[in-house]
């Protein structure tokens, strides 16, 4: 049998299998239950997230042959019947799936809008479509399925999905039932790739699982398709070898917990030399500087958060070593030196995407923000002088006398 990568072997196939959004899967759910089920949907997020996961298991349910009920009591589809096959395996007559990045013209969707009147076969009871990318759809394409999405037959269902809701029409938007999914926790993450290396038999550390999570940004399908890359290189089939944070660091370029807290504490007591040497380090380790600088942005928010909140640990998505570093660092940084610093790091944000010697640019940006963040604030001068004053040391400053009010003019005689 042909190998199949992780993210398509372990594609949920059930609401209670996909992570993160049950905001979504409970609502979808309560619609089958109940029988409000609506006529169009979208489904909206950033890549990876399970937009078009969720769209066909929605479809798989509402033609699904025998409805089974999982231990909430929510609805799942059986995924044994011969719908759930064929639309696991995208061969169902009755779901279509459609690309809108290249099915984006008038004759496109004029061939859904002549098709709709179609009744499903095999007595399905939704002929559904489920068009991803659908904010690809030129505004010709919008108008001519504007009237059907309005007033669909009986039978009909649309699911779209999209990255970029902004470039649907409004008109199209106020007629769909809009979902937001959002970005799946690193906790949730880790916990599904650890399933996932158990089942596989693959033996790999907590903390490269937690390294993988994070470069994913939030996706599970790029988490995925990461640790199937790893599993490539380090194999992880031998247990006295598994896949390490040192493996994943080598090979996508990221910075490990200990380099990052070496670089920001040096940042926070203003040791230039340390700073140089560091990044010097982590460049020559062939680094990726573009992630090395958001790093340190958001471990100076980390920071921030620390310095501000009563229970920072329910905010921060960090494991208990990277807290206890995290806490050490936070107890000796001045909250208010955390704060510029984490402003003027925002300040240079945009601009490393587009500089040609990331190394320079972040040397320089660096010492300029530390330089800043350690320099004495107009604020705190006039605190002093304040001070100094109320003890005495420094004499009271006079009030400046009263102008006189203006002399009358002479009059001439």
């Amino acid at each position: 049998m042909a190998y199949q990568v992780l993210a398509r072997k372990w594609r949920p196939q059930r609401f209670s299998e996909v992570v993160g959004q049950q905001h979504v899967t409970r609502t979808l759910q309560n619609a089958i239950k109940e029988s409000r089920i609506g006529h169009a949907y979208l489904f909206v997020g950033s890549q990876g997230i399970g937009k078009t996961t969720g769209a066909r298991i929605f479809a798989k349910a509402l033609n699904c042959e025998h409805l089974a009920t999982n231990a909430d009591g929510g609805i799942e589809p059986c995924c044994e019947c011969q719908t759930c096959h064929e639309i696991a395996g995208g061969s169902c007559l009755d779901v279509l799936e459609i690309d809108g990045a290249s099915h984006n013209g008038v004759e496109d969707v004029r061939q859904i809008r002549d098709n709709v009147q179609y009744t499903p076969s095999n007595g399905r009871r939704y002929k559904i479509y489920i068009i991803d990318e659908v904010h690809m759809l030129s505004t010709q394409a919008w108008n001519a399925l504007l009237k059907t999405l309005e007033e669909p037959p009986p039978h009909v269902k649309f699911l779209f999905a999209t990255t970029e809701p902004h470039k649907i029409l409004p008109t199209i938007l106020s007629r769909c039932q809009r979902f937001d999914l959002k970005r799946i926790p690193v906790p949730l993450i880790v916990a599904r790739l650890h399933e996932i290396a158990t089942a596989e038999k693959i033996f790999v550390h907590d903390s490269a699982l937690t390294i993988i999570a994070r470069a994913a940004e939030g996706g599970m399908r790029d988490a995925q398709s990461i640790f199937d890359q790893m599993i490539a290189f380090c194999g992880g089939n031998d247990e006295g070898s598994p896949i390490s944070e040192s493996d994943v660091i080598d090979v996508f370029g990221l910075v490990s917990h200990s380099e990052l807290t070496h670089l920001v504490e040096a940042i926070l007591q203003n040791d230039a030399g340390a700073l140089i040497a560091a990044v010097h380090n982590l460049a020559d380790k062939g680094r990726n500087l573009e992630c090395l600088y958001a790093d340190i942005l958001l471990y100076g928010r980390n920071l921030m958060v620390f310095g501000h909140v009563s229970d920072p640990r329910a905010m921060l998505e960090l494991n208990d070593a990277e807290f206890t570093d995290l806490q050490q660092l936070a107890a000796v940084a001045t909250p208010s030196v955390v704060q510029r610093l984490v402003q003027g790091l925002l300040a240079g944000d945009s601009n490393i995407r587009y500089t040609l010697n990331k190394r320079i640019y972040i040397e320089s940006t660096l010492l300029r923000v530390m330089r800043d963040a350690h320099a004495v604030q107009v604020d705190d001068l006039i605190t002093q002088l304040r001070i100094l004053q109320e003890k005495g040391i420094l004499p009271a400053v006079d009030t400046a006398p009263a102008p006189s009010p203006p002399a009358a003019p002479v009059q001439s005689t």
